[in-house]
């Protein structure tokens, strides 16, 4: 179990997502947080590239203010449809436009993970295909009404309100919430914890 192969560590949490917390609070892990500030530019369309790329500058940048030993955890989720990737949405104008593109159609969810020990790194991703529900003008309106799309990839957040508008997922669910448990537990053993 995670907590158990992190048992005695100290396990720093690079992100400021209130859902990340959750998950981790979840998991039995008490973990620092440090948030990385870094350039979240990469010119890629490849979604597994990019969420890769970023939550390992995410864990690097990290684990340079923190003692080696700390065990640095990073990650970052995308949406992607028709080749597109849909990170946070800038403004509700964009959050909108997400959310009537996803109308009534399948997309992907991309979450990248990286692991920063002993300034080695290592990085893995997960992918879940979700499933829209048909959304009205209203619907999108009132949702965004609730700030819930503010600081979501893809403008909405399958663990709130936006869980009403999900006909159906394929994949890990952790994921679609931003952090992949069981890719990361796997991560964790392969990497010898």
């Amino acid at each position: 179990m995670i907590h158990k192969l992190l048992q005695g560590k100290k396990v720093v949490l690079a992100s400021a997502s209130p859902r990340r917390r959750q998950i981790f609070k979840q998991l039995g892990l008490k973990v620092l947080h440090k948030q990385a500030d870094i350039d979240e530019t990469i010119v890629t369309t490849n979604p597994r590239q990019y969420v890769m790329k970023i939550s390992e500058r995410k864990a690097r940048a990290a684990a340079l203010a923190m003692d080696v030993e700390c065990v640095v955890i990073a990650a970052d989720t995308i949406v992607y449809i028709d080749k597109k990737i849909l990170s946070k949405p800038k403004d509700r104008f964009q959050a909108a436009d997400y959310l009537t593109y996803l109308s009534g159609k399948t997309h992907h969810v991309y979450t990248g993970v990286a692991i920063s020990y002993k300034r080695k790194c290592v990085s893995g991703f997960e992918k879940t295909a979700v499933t829209f529900n048909d959304l009205s003008a209203q619907e999108i309106s009132d949702y965004l009404e609730t700030s819930e799309p503010d600081d979501k990839a893809g403008g909405y957040g399958i663990q709130g309100y936006g869980s009403q508008f999900i006909k159906k997922i394929h994949g890990c669910y952790f994921n679609v919430m931003g952090f992949p448990v069981s890719k990361f537990y796997e991560m964790l053993k392969d990497r010898g914890f």
